[in-house]
This record gives C-alpha cells, structure tokens and sequence, in this order.
C-alpha cells in the first residue's frame, strides 16, 4: 500500500487543542463543522491549504494534552489519511488506530513544508520526492493495517461482529 502527498510541517508538543481549539467545543456533535477548524490556531489558513491525501508532519510528542477523540477524526475528515511525527502522545496514537487514522513514528528533521512524499506501508520506507532521500520506520502490522482499511476498530469491530485481525 502507498501513499502520497505533500507535507505540512508543525514543531514539537502540538496539543489536541492546537489541532482543534477549546472554543469550538460546542461544535463537536457537527464534526464537518469542526473539520473547518483543525490546525487553526497554529496555522490559521490551514485548512485552505491542504489536499485530500496530504500529510501532517510534526516533531515530538503530537496529539499531547488531553484525549479527545476530536482531534484525529476532524484530520481524517480533513482527507489527512496518515500523521508523520517524531513521537505521538500515548492516547492519542491509540485514538488514531481505533479512529482510522494512520500514525507513523519516525524523525521528521529532514522534512520540509510542501515536500512531496510517498509512503510505503508495507516495506516502511518514507521517500521524500524533493530530496530524493528514504527514511525507514517500523511498518504497521497487518492486523493494524486491517483495522485502519476498514476505517477504525469500530468500523472492524461492525463488519466482522468481533475482533477479527
């Protein structure tokens, strides 16, 4: 399975209420409305700038804060299909698997703001089409590879009435 898109790059420690602000908590039963204020507060015409199918790419410690459950489903709404960052806080990667959205460990020094990536999921390399440079990461195991194609665990847990990995 591969991937591509263009990157857009944050620092270290970007909290859930970086990805969507606080303020818009009365919003959180109008997910499409929420997704129009992911990554606002750090980047204020961010959403006008991505594509379906780009990546978010960050430093340490991504997704910190507090474990709403918002903040990897209005990415995956956004069409944000992978994260790529350093290190991701705990619940929040696990969020991401269960939610469907693919987080990938690995050092993102090297990536830069609208670089053109291509990820292979399978053999875990993360090519940078600017550079011409690969950097490997440890792939997802099959069974997170099932989880995340059939859009989360619940999504999994529904089609096959059980955990079926």
């Amino acid at each position: 399975m591969k991937l591509s898109g263009f990157a857009h790059k944050f620092g270290d420690n970007i909290s859930t209420d970086l990805i969507i602000s606080g303020r818009y908590f009365h919003l959180r039963s109008n997910l499409p409305e929420l997704a129009k204020h992911l990554m606002e507060d750090a980047c204020p015409d961010f959403i006008n700038r991505i594509k379906p199918g780009d990546f978010i790419i960050a430093g340490k410690n991504f997704g910190c804060g507090s474990s709403r459950e918002h903040a990897p489903t209005i990415i995956k709404m956004a069409g944000i299909p992978v994260v790529i960052a350093k290190s991701f806080a705990r619940i929040f990667y696990r969020n991401s698997i269960n939610l469907g959205l693919l987080p990938i460990e690995v050092d993102t020094d090297e990536l830069q703001e609208g670089n053109n990536l291509e990820i292979d999921l399978l053999n875990g390399r993360l090519k940078n089409n600017e550079s011409g440079k690969e950097i490997k990461f440890l792939p997802p195991s099959p069974e997170m590879l099932k989880i995340l194609s059939d859009g989360g665990l619940i999504a999994h847990i529904k089609k096959y009435r059980r955990i079926e990995i």
